[in-house]
């Protein structure tokens, strides 16, 4: 989509008209430039009460000598937040259709600036599809060019908005990017697939620096957690450091995601249904990817980690085994109670070299790591789990302003102490029982946080688990389906204000 704001009252193809519930007619202001059948046809449906402006509602017109417009629905002026407009803006692009055309003019009148800018947000978040696989028939006519939206407001909230829609624009190339990974088919998009994937985007970009742990550096450096998961794949497991600006002085943001490219469950073979929903199982990387492709795009200039941790869980004759033990990055080891409990092994390996290694002011990992997460929230939010109150609030703050929500989950000691209760080994990988799983989940990696050099004190960290987020969510309007891209937004704008 390109996005172009100033205080034309030309129309540029179909004219996008954003009201609020109840309006009668079209607001003061708005009016210029409009054709006066395509206004009297607005203003007598309005009148009517034919169309009442409702939050998520839309309505094409078309058929007069005036051109078409497209109204749109922001619902109550007194209830209306930022996701509510963010949301309102998504169903203009999710309401263009081949009479709309690829030209439309959206025009603001009386609404605040912060308000526009979320609804221009909301357009450019919905103006994605995946159709890398899809062929297209020879008579198939439809237009596959850009969006071009003009948008018109009052001129003293134009140089604010045109920044505000190019921050959209910077920061949606990393949804989309994290949206892409997430969609792949895991025939294409195995761990050293998105190793290479990095390493061009490092080659792009003269203040990225990407580093590979292969497969045989992993073994030879003792991660055998990473080991552990992706030795029974013909493609071995990896791991990838992005650095931003790595010359700017630390410590800095790290951002650690779970990356199973494909995942059977291994020997605890996962049962048939919905199995080919495992590709997703990889989005906390592709969310880190994201976010370091966000925050390049955005200009940002300090010094930002990401670590994705990428494994292929598969089932063979040389695949790790429930009762094994393995000997993680850190040194301390873990029995293997069910192997797919992964996730939490890769990611040991990403949280101790993160910790130890690339000088973190905090560490936040994101996973889907447990669907114990989803039966406790749904689809609505992820869960987050934290050692630094000011860091949880500081996510769930940055969630909230993204329309992205964190959800506060208990860290107990008792969950800790499940989970370095195993009789052969310093932790297990899965808890006593069935309940409370995915705060055991996180109990557990909380075993690979490092302390702050010369103190008892752990490195601020927090885990996100998108287990219900990533993918599947029907009430996320931000997109039609498949991969969200969650917490890129919500993870830039918590490291750069913006």
């Amino acid at each position: 989509m390109q996005v172009s704001v100033n205080t034309n009252d030309n129309i540029n193809g179909t004219l996008v008209l954003p009201l609020w519930q109840g309006s009668e007619s079209m607001p003061s202001g708005s009016e210029a430039g409009v054709p006066r059948a395509l206004k009297s046809q607005i203003d007598t449906i309005l009148a009517a009460g034919d169309f009442k402006a409702k939050s998520g509602s839309a309505m094409t017109l078309a058929g007069t000598d005036g051109g078409k417009a497209l109204l749109i629905g922001l619902g109550k002026s007194d209830a209306a937040t930022l996701q509510s407009v963010r949301e309102a803006g998504a169903k203009v692009t999710a309401s263009l259709s081949k009479i709309h055309g690829k030209t439309i003019t959206v025009k603001f009148s009386g609404l605040e600036g912060d308000h526009m800018g979320a609804f221009v947000e909301g357009m450019i978040l919905r103006d994605y599809s995946y159709d890398k696989y899809k062929s297209k028939d020879d008579d198939d006519d439809s237009d596959d060019s850009e969006i071009d939206a003009h948008i018109t407001c009052e001129a003293d909230k134009i140089e604010n908005l045109q920044k505000s829609a190019n921050l959209s624009l910077a920061v949606a190339s990393g949804v989309y990017l994290a949206r892409d990974l997430g969609n792949a088919p895991p025939n294409d998009l195995y761990p050293m697939a998105f190793a290479e994937q990095a390493i061009a985007f490092g080659n792009e970009h003269d203040n990225v620096k990407v580093t590979i742990i292969n497969y045989e550096q992993a073994i030879s450096m003792g991660m055998g957690g990473l080991v552990g998961v992706g030795m029974g794949s013909a493609r071995k497991p990896c791991m990838v450091i992005f650095e931003i600006n790595p010359d700017m002085p630390g410590p800095s943001p790290c951002i650690v995601g779970k990356g199973i490219t494909f995942d059977t469950g291994g020997i605890s073979l996962k049962p048939p249904p919905s199995m080919d929903e495992m590709k997703y199982d990889m989005h906390g990387s592709a969310t880190t990817f994201g976010v370091m492709q966000a925050l390049v795009a955005s200009g940002h200039k300090e010094r930002v980690i990401g670590v994705t941790c990428m494994a292929e869980n598969m089932p063979s004759s040389n695949a790790q085994r429930p009762g094994d033990v393995i000997k993680t990055y850190s040194g301390k080891t873990v029995e293997v109670l069910n192997t797919d409990a992964e996730g939490r092994l890769v990611l040991s390996d990403g949280l101790w070299y993160t910790g130890t290694k690339l000088n973190p002011s905090y560490i936040i990992d994101l996973a889907t790591l447990t669907g114990a997460c989803v039966v406790a929230l749904g689809h609505e939010a992820s869960g987050l789990w934290s050692n630094d109150d000011d860091l949880r609030n500081k996510i769930k703050e940055a969630g909230e302003h993204c329309g992205e929500i964190a959800w506060p989950m208990p860290l107990f000691k008792a969950f800790e102490k499940e989970m370095t209760d195993s009789k052969i080994a310093d932790v297990r990988n899965l808890g006593a029982g069935r309940w409370g799983g995915s705060n055991t989940a996180a109990a557990f990696l909380k075993q690979f946080i490092p302390n702050k050099p010369g103190t008892e004190e752990q490195i601020p960290w927090a885990h996100l688990d998108i287990a219900g987020t990533a993918w599947g969510a029907k009430t996320n309007k931000m997109l039609k389906n498949g991969a969200t891209g969650i917490h890129v937004r919500t993870l830039h704008h918590l490291i750069t204000g913006q």
